[in-house]
Formats: structure tokens, C-alpha cells, sequence
């Protein structure tokens, strides 16, 4: 689909069969390296399609197989490429939910404070798993000594992703931005910031954090985290006022999108669950 100013996303729909209009749909945004492909999408997915919902895996631009058609550069604040869907998607169903993981779960929450005066009216409840609230809060947690192979993980996944749009577009992505980067906020000031529009990793970080935006939200939100979430710190989500829209629920266990345990979602992954009775209930 379009999303304006020559972006082009990847949306793959699984819709229930017969009239579109006697089903609601299922918006799912995945996380920070992820696709419409990752197994916590896919599980959130079987889930919903098996309760009688449309289910859409939206691809972040440039992400997964939405490479080939908009080698550009995502990141937390562009919660306008959400927007789009959404409207696109309104015209085709009457009712519409979305489930964000992750860096998707803040880039959810983001759009609807921010966004609120243009959400479609087809927009119902939106479940916000493990989101950084404050992307400067979870970036710092990633430089601990403890999170080594996470910061390794994403730093080996971000400099192949930056290497790949410099061999699609070396027009706009220049060679060598990458090397010698150690740490996501290093990326974020030199690549991700530039190529957003902005002045530094902390006015990235800054403008994009959802966290400011909860106590303008209308729509009902819910907000899942886990204390023991290596990445983001408790604080870090528990801060923030909440509009009477929003529900925080800041589990003792659970990682950052883990919660193992007994689930009708496949993989032994209970946060799916979690999500889909707060949607159906929020209507």
C-alpha cells in the first residue's frame, strides 16, 4: 500500500472467509528487527484468525519482504506509516484493532496520542506489548554489562540491515555509516537520526517516546510489560499518567516479549492471549 510521499508498505492479509464487513480486523506491528514473518506476529496471528478475526501483518518500511519495495529506513516516531494502514484498511472493514510488539507496541501507543485528532473511526482498542515508553531509558539499559549479547545482536542485525540499503540505494544511503558503530544509541545518532529528520539521537528519542503521549490517549489501550524486561526498565513504563483509556499491566515475569507459560496461542507465548481478550472486550 502507499503511505504517502513515495513510501510503500507491505501488508499481508489473511482475511475469514465470506463478507469482509461481518469480521473485525487484527493490525499486528512488529519489533525492532522484526517482519510480519517474526514468531511472536505469526503466534499473535493464528490466535486471532482462530477467534474469527481478519488478521493483517503490517511490515515496517523496509522490513521483511517490504524491502523491495521501500528499501528506506523505519524508526519509533514514524507512526504516520501506521496511520495509513489503518485509514487504508477502514475502507474495508468496519472494525480494527492493533497489537504492537515492541518497537511497533511504542510506534501503536505513539499514534494514538499524537494522531488521536485523525484515527479512522474504525479504530477500536490497541495492546501495547513490552514498548519502550523512553527510548533513551531502554537504550542506556542496553549499554549495562549484563545485556552484551543483546546489544551485540542488534548491532549485527542494524549494520547488515544499513549495509543492505547501501547496495539498494547507494544514491541515499552512503557506504561506511555503519562501521564502527558499538552501541544502538552510536546507530541511532549517526544513521537513524539523519535519515529521520533529526537533529540527534536525543531529539529522536525525545520526540518518539510514547510515554508522554499516554494521558492524551482516548481509545482504549492496554499497556503490557514485564518487570524482569532486560531491555526496559520497569521505570521506565511505570512513570508515566495514564488517560482513564489506558490499562497498564506490569507482569513480575515475562522478559522482553517473552511470557512463557500455558497459552491457546502456539509457542507456549501467553501475551497473545493476554491481547486478545482486552480487545475483544474493548470492542
Amino acid at each position: 500500500m502507499e503511505a504517502g510521499q513515495g513510501v510503500r508498505l507491505l501488508l499481508r492479509a489473511s482475511w475469514q472467509p465470506g463478507p469482509r464487513e461481518d469480521h473485525r480486523a487484527l493490525v499486528i506491528v512488529h519489533g525492532l528487527g522484526g517482519s510480519d514473518a517474526s514468531a511472536y506476529v505469526v503466534a499473535t496471528g493464528r490466535l486471532a484468525w482462530a477467534r474469527g478475526w481478519h488478521v493483517v501483518r503490517m511490515n515496517m518500511r523496509g522490513s521483511g519482504d517490504g524491502f523491495d519495495l521501500c528499501p528506506l529506513l523505519y524508526n519509533a516516531g514514524l507512526d504516520t506509516d501506521l496511520l495509513a494502514a489503518l485509514s487504508a484498511l477502514s475502507s474495508l472493514v468496519p472494525r480494527i484493532s492493533v497489537a504492537g510488539f515492541s518497537l511497533g507496541a511504542n510506534l501503536s501507543l505513539l499514534m494514538l496520542g499524537r494522531r488521536r485528532e485523525h484515527l479512522p473511526g474504525a479504530l477500536g482498542g490497541t495492546a501495547a506489548v513490552s514498548p519502550p515508553l523512553a527510548l533513551s531509558a531502554c537504550a542506556k539499559a542496553l549499554e549495562a554489562p549484563g545485556n552484551g549479547l543483546y546489544q551485540r545482536y542488534f548491532m549485527q542485525m542494524l549494520a547488515e540491515g544499513y549495509r543492505r540499503r547501501n547496495r539498494a540505494r547507494p544514491d541515499l544511503f552512503a557506504a561506511g555509516r555503519e562501521l564502527g558503530l558499538r552501541t544502538v544509541r552510536e546507530y541511532d545518532e549517526r544513521i537513524t537520526a539523519p535519515f529521520g529528520g533529526y537533529e540527534s539521537a536525543a531529539q529522536y528519542y525525545e520526540r518518539s517516546s510514547a510515554g508522554p503521549w499516554l494521558a492524551s490517549i482516548d481509545r482504549p489501550a492496554l499497556v503490557l510489560a514485564a518487570a524482569d524486561d532486560p531491555m526496559i526498565p520497569s521505570g521506565s513504563v511505570a512513570g508515566w499518567p495514564l488517560s482513564p483509556s489506558v490499562r497498564r499491566e506490569i507482569l513480575p515475569t515475562g522478559g522482553h516479549v517473552g511470557f512463557v507459560g500455558r497459552s491457546q496461542a502456539p509457542g507456549w507465548f501467553w501475551a497473545p492471549q493476554r491481547v486478545m481478550d482486552f480487545l475483544e472486550a474493548a470492542g
